[in-house]
């Protein structure tokens, strides 16, 4: 077994993947950005959620905007459904798995706000269930996926955002997110704080 060949091949993968995807996903990142600016400006926030890498994913997310990303701003409007284990416990013993993110989408989300769902696969149940909440209240929906977007694909609106990762291995799935994330938080400086000389 050669290890070094095998992260060799690791590296050549995700870098390959990010090059052959960046034209399918450039633009519904940029009207992903622009669809998170007007709720920010609205006063509206984020609300992210995903399990596994994504719940990991929708936190590191939340984080970068309520603190910083690359450079010194005010703190912005983020919340990562993820992370409140008395929560997430109480509704999935009381009801269902499923609900875990749907109740709190009902609970603290409002018009002017935006729900980033995130799922490798396209068919996590609960984030499925948070997108029905977010329709419910007219939140648009920003869908992080991959492997053609699953179920997921088929629940979006005109009004909604689909960033689907051209790939089935989840770990690249997951690299392409991490990327598109990053992407988002520029973005979102960029548009409030001009571009950086």
């Amino acid at each position: 077994m050669n290890l070094a060949h095998r992260i060799t091949q690791h590296f050549h993968d995700s870098a390959q993947l990010k090059l052959d995807a960046v034209e399918t996903l450039a633009a519904p990142i940029a009207q992903a950005v622009e669809l998170m600016v007007k709720s920010l400006l609205a006063s509206g926030k984020i609300m992210a959620c995903g399990n596994g890498g994504s719940a990991a994913d929708a936190q590191h997310f939340a984080a970068e905007l309520v603190n910083r990303f690359e450079r010194e701003r005010p703190p912005l409007a983020a919340l990562a459904l993820t992370t409140d284990s008395s929560t997430l416990t109480s509704i999935a013993n009381d009801y269902r798995f499923e609900d875990v993110f749907a109740k709190q989408v009902r609970a603290l989300g409002q018009p002017d706000d935006v729900l980033l769902a995130i799922s490798t696969s396209g068919d996590s149940k609960n984030v499925i269930e948070a997108i029905h909440a977010a329709h419910e209240r007219e939140i648009p929906v920003i869908a992080l996926t991959g492997k053609a977007g699953g179920v997921i694909a088929g629940l979006l609106k005109e009004d909604d955002v689909h960033i689907c990762v051209p790939a089935t291995r989840t770990a690249r799935i997951q690299e392409v997110h991490l990327l598109t994330l990053h992407c988002l938080c520029d973005g979102i400086d960029t548009l409030l704080l001009g571009e950086t000389p």
